[in-house]
């Protein structure tokens, strides 16, 4: 499969990425910048709103884009705005930079799930290449009590792509995962802890909690 083609979410995910929007600007001649606000998901508390905002750099060569995204956290009470960075391969780190390393690869981060009580937050990294077979998602979590943010995804299984669901119904502490091999199937689901520990979830179903928005800032933004 070449995710190129894909006009839906490449993983067909149930929290899907703006590929569609990914795809036009690959064939938009009158700019190389373009940007994009997701969505808004509050917390079930209403403490906390979670948005990502995507950036790409077309090239001429486009396998050479690049598609970055950054994650943010707004305290609804404060004001104050934080960012939070995953440690996946393709994610936008700031001791890269822009890196020619990351040159032809997709990341993008996208708020989907609050916890029932509204401590933590969980957002999908869908990473990938361009021209590529490569795609795979990973789990973002952020735990308010530690301030702090970890990445996971499957370990210890063979898998090609795996897909983020939701959190765990049967181990709130956990996030659930479907992942198998392209062109095999079914796929399996996987519970994985903060640590990566993965268990076998057959059976398991993924829970999604916090209030989506959308806003005038919603969407693609302005272009350079």
């Amino acid at each position: 499969m070449n995710f190129q083609a894909t006009q839906i979410d490449p993983l067909n995910s149930p929290h899907p990425i703006p590929w569609s929007w990914v795809m036009a600007n690959l064939t938009d001649s009158n700019s190389t910048q373009h940007y994009y606000r997701s969505h808004s998901l509050i917390s079930p508390n209403g403490e906390y709103k979670a948005y990502s905002r995507i950036q790409m750099q077309v090239e001429p060569e486009i396998y050479l884009s690049r598609v970055s995204s950054v994650l943010f956290l707004e305290n609804l009470k404060t004001g104050d705005l934080q960012a939070i960075t995953a440690t996946s391969p393709f994610a936008e780190n700031p001791f890269i930079g822009n890196s020619s390393d990351l040159a032809g690869t997709i990341s993008i981060v996208l708020p989907i799930s609050w916890s029932a009580s509204g401590d933590r937050l969980l957002a999908r990294e869908f990473e990938s290449i361009f021209g590529s077979d490569i795609a795979s998602d990973y789990a973002l979590i952020w735990d308010k009590t530690l301030n702090s943010a970890t990445t996971v995804a499957p370990t210890k299984i063979e898998f090609t792509n795996a897909i983020l669901l939701g959190w765990s119904e049967d181990d709130h502490d956990r996030v659930l995962f479907q992942a198998g091999n392209l062109g095999e199937t079914p796929w399996s689901l996987w519970a994985v802890d903060s640590q990566g520990d993965t268990l076998e979830a057959t059976g398991n179903r993924p829970k999604t909690y916090g209030q989506v928005t959308n806003s005038i800032w919603a969407g693609p933004q302005a272009q350079r």
